[in-house]
């Protein structure tokens, strides 16, 4: 018995601790679940990535052409089939490393299918995998390219378009999103063009320089560096 003649209520205060408790327990919670969506996502982790800017590394020339493509995008494959034959020689020539940056800016276009965000991710577990098949795979994901607004392809297309540049096994990579949220924190990255309001896609850079395209890769590109 409590010295002033009253009993302590020790239900109150087993009360009060356990309250105390799931406070505890539930702050605990909301901070893990919040550091969870702010956490920088997995980088892909590859001797031709550099995991701080996203590129994926093709060649070995001392001049660097960046290029920030999405895989919904149709100027994106227009710049393809237009700049993509004087790109191919400048690699193999060794004039240029290019750095491929495949980001997310039109998962709205695909139906909520978050296409862009998918075929990103793809894009970086076919280089984690194979480093060779990178370009070979951009290229095929172009060729087989889904109109906008549509829901885009199913994984198991993108896996079959990865087995058709050799490279299998990375279904639990593409199915599990592996790198979706990396995609995510890289897209924001991209340069804003000269003139425009915002970031879009395809963005060009050579050797720091964003360039604005005229649709003649000899003169673009080229000419510019054998200036």
């Amino acid at each position: 018995m409590a010295a002033n003649g009253r009993k302590t209520n020790w239900f109150a205060i087993w009360v009060s601790v356990a309250v105390v408790v799931v406070l505890v327990v539930v702050g605990i919670v909301v901070a893990v679940v919040n550091n969870q969506a702010t956490a920088p996502g997995e980088a892909p982790s590859a001797s031709n990535i550099d995991s701080e800017t996203g590129a994926i590394h093709v060649g070995d020339g001392p001049d660097t052409l960046a290029t920030y493509i999405d895989f919904m995008c149709p100027i994106c494959n227009s710049f393809e089939q237009t700049y993509g034959p004087a790109i191919d020689g400048l690699i193999e020539d060794g004039t240029i490393t290019l750095d491929i940056h495949p980001i997310s800016i039109l998962d709205r276009a695909s139906q909520g299918t978050q296409f862009s965000t998918r075929a990103a991710n793809a894009m970086y577990c076919v280089a984690v995998a194979d480093a060779d098949a990178s370009l070979p795979f951009m290229k095929a994901m172009y060729e087989n390219q889904p109109p906008e607004t549509t829901p885009g392809l199913s994984n198991e297309e993108i896996l079959a378009i990865a087995d058709g540049v050799g490279v299998t096994d990375i279904d639990a990579c593409v199915n599990d999103g592996t790198y979706s949220k990396y995609v995510t924190d890289m897209t924001p990255l991209t340069p804003v063009a000269p003139g425009a309001q915002s970031i879009g896609t395809p963005t060009v850079v050579l050797n720091d320089e964003v360039l604005t395209l005229t649709g003649d890769p000899q003169a673009d590109l080229v000419a510019r560096l054998q200036g």
